[in-house]
């Protein structure tokens, strides 16, 4: 069997980043001072789990804080409200921002497009983290959307401008359908795609080995947006395609008459999950 390891699987440069900063200041506050994330920093319950054995403890609300020795709250790579920046310092808390660069370059471009008097339109989940903290930075009324219905319902007071924007983790193609249906209503707009390059890239790369191969393994945590969108973007390009977050979740039976399996990852995935998968599949094929 001929296994095909997508190059871009794994953590990408934001998360890979987020992830450091918490274990370097785990380290400088050892014995000191507490540590705390406002949320999990990232989207992986492996990683949110040695982070914790580490000396970094998840918060998910600002009320918790009120109970909490006080310490470093690092936030987390999806970002958050410029009021929970607010509100940690009122605590008395020490922040470290471990916001993904690409996610606060949307907070400013929102805000920026305020000043201009743009309501904002953020295509992506209204129940992702990243999707809740874009909100947080608007200075005009926001609407999130993400899928076609939306799109078509959408309606604007005539006269009012607008600034589309993506969550970071989106499907490309699917941006593009849902810009092009609220372009056709006749507004004034400026879209700025805001999906990061690494999703990009990542989602490509995924599309063309699954084109190729006889099954397709996607790993990663099932509450990663992107990587619910590999699955999606693979399982159109391959009917044997499998999401899985670590190896004990593969069933190996489904590949045994397959003669060339691919394998991606999404941004949150650990390069040691990842390898585990591709040598197991090597060995026992």
């Amino acid at each position: 069997m001929d296994v095909i390891l997508a190059k871009s699987a794994g953590f990408c440069p934001g998360v890979k980043r987020a992830v450091n900063m918490v274990y370097e200041q785990t380290e400088k506050c050892r014995g000191r001072e507490p540590v705390y994330t406002y949320g999990p920093i990232i989207h992986n319950d492996e990683v949110v789990r040695d982070l914790a054995a580490k000396g970094a403890e998840v918060i998910h609300s600002l009320e918790e804080l009120d109970d909490l020795p006080k310490g470093t709250v690092v936030i987390r790579s999806h970002g958050v409200a410029r009021s929970v920046y607010k509100t940690i310092e009122a605590k008395g808390f020490h922040i470290i921002d471990a916001t993904c660069p690409f996610v606060k370059r949307i907070h400013n471009i929102v805000e920026e497009q305020g000043r201009d008097g743009r309501n904002i339109i953020i295509i992506g989940d209204p129940d992702h983290p990243e999707v809740q903290g874009i909100q947080g930075w608007c200075l005009t009324p926001s609407t999130v959307i993400q899928s076609v219905d939306e799109a078509v319902k959408f309606s604007q007071m005539k006269g009012e401008k607008l600034c589309i924007i993506s969550q970071t983790t989106f499907n490309y193609n699917k941006f593009k359908e849902l810009v092009e249906i609220i372009e056709k209503k006749g507004y004034d707009i400026i879209v700025l795609n805001t999906i990061c390059n690494a999703t990009k890239e990542r989602q490509e790369e995924a599309s063309g080995i699954a084109s190729r191969v006889g099954a397709m393994i996607v790993i990663g945590d099932r509450k990663s947006s992107n990587t619910q969108k590999l699955f999606e973007i693979c399982s159109n390009a391959c009917e044997n395609t499998y999401y899985i977050q670590t190896l004990g979740d593969l069933n190996v039976n489904q590949l045994r008459s397959v003669e060339t399996v691919g394998i991606t990852a999404g941004a949150s995935t650990p390069n040691n999950i990842i390898e585990e998968v591709q040598n197991n599949v090597r060995i026992n094929f």
